[in-house]
């Protein structure tokens, strides 16, 4: 509807999780850089956390993007309100491994049997779990199980969870004990810094065709960054309906006053504010120090799918 008005091929703020978008800060790569470290390295557990809104489900895409350029067989759950025997037979479709029996025995010999061929191979499986904060006690037990695949020296499958802080809450319970014990890397998405949010806002205009021509004003994007307080999928939701309303005022570049109309409209001028980013913290003294040497990676994660 307005990408003419404005110069663009498409529209950037679509609320869809399109790595291509991925806007790239130092957390996301860390988070970035901690998930395929700990998939390369074989940790088992990965723990993916962040307040809702702040690119889980697009750094999981991105990733997902990698692993299968890679050649790693991959099963994505994103509906985490299963039964156990749901979820077994979505990870084994997801996987493509053929079972003949639905008997959860026989499923998990199966499965034992085709990961044993891969590590065999030299091949890596990666179970990544979305929305995990709304896994019950049950399923989280049932995954937590399947870290027994092993070997006498590595585990035969990498598991990633990924979910809202009440995720972090959940793993404290006494009952998860045992799985909290065997996650070995965690990372976090925090919401984006004004400087951030500016350069956020410009990338994903710059995908979308924008030829250099301003479309938001500098106050423009300061408010922007004031109401969404930095959460990325609000600021999609901002900049989406301030162009819509200001290409029916045929006002172009957008104005400040526009991005403060649709915030009200949204009632965002009554949102609480967002606990300023905290620096991410390794796990321990081999990740930090495989970090500091995944420039080469990191440069293939930007590269588009």
């Amino acid at each position: 509807m307005y990408k003419k008005f404005f110069g663009l091929r498409e529209n950037p703020f679509n609320v869809n999780p399109d790595p291509r978008y991925l806007f790239l800060t130092e957390h996301t790569e860390e988070a970035l850089a901690s998930l395929t470290y700990g998939i390369q390295h074989r940790r088992g557990f990965i723990l993916l956390t962040g307040e809702v809104g702040t690119g889980k489900t697009t750094i999981l895409n991105k990733l997902l993007g990698w692993l299968h350029r890679q050649g790693v067989s991959t099963a994505f759950l994103f509906n985490p309100r299963m039964n156990v025997s749901e979820f077994f037979d979505f990870m084994m479709a997801d996987f493509g491994i053929a079972c003949d029996s639905r008997n959860k025995s026989q499923v998990l010999l199966r499965l034992n049997h085709w990961l044993l061929d891969k590590y065999r191979n030299r091949e890596t499986a990666v179970l990544i779990i979305d929305e995990a904060q709304d896994l019950s006690l049950r399923m989280l037990e049932e995954i937590r199980l399947l870290t027994n695949l092993e070997t006498s020296t590595e585990k035969l499958l990498q598991i990633v969870l990924s979910g809202q802080p009440e995720l972090e809450e959940k793993l404290r319970q006494p009952e998860l004990r045992q799985l909290r014990q065997r996650i070995t890397l965690r990372s976090k998405t925090y919401p984006l810094t004004a400087v951030e949010t500016q350069g956020y806002i410009a990338r994903r205009l710059s995908i979308a065709g924008a030829a250099g021509r301003p479309v938001f004003t500098p106050e423009a994007v300061d408010a922007i960054h004031g109401f969404s307080r930095g959460i990325p999928r609000v600021i999609n939701l901002l900049c989406e309906h301030s162009l819509i309303s200001a290409f029916a005022d045929q006002v172009n570049p957008v104005p400040a006053t526009i991005v403060e109309t649709v915030a009200r409209e949204f009632e965002l001028d009554q949102m609480e504010p967002t606990a300023p980013p905290q620096g991410l913290r390794a796990d321990d003294r081999q990740l930090r120090e495989a970090l500091q040497g995944m420039a080469t990676l990191m440069d293939r994660l930007r590269r588009p799918d």
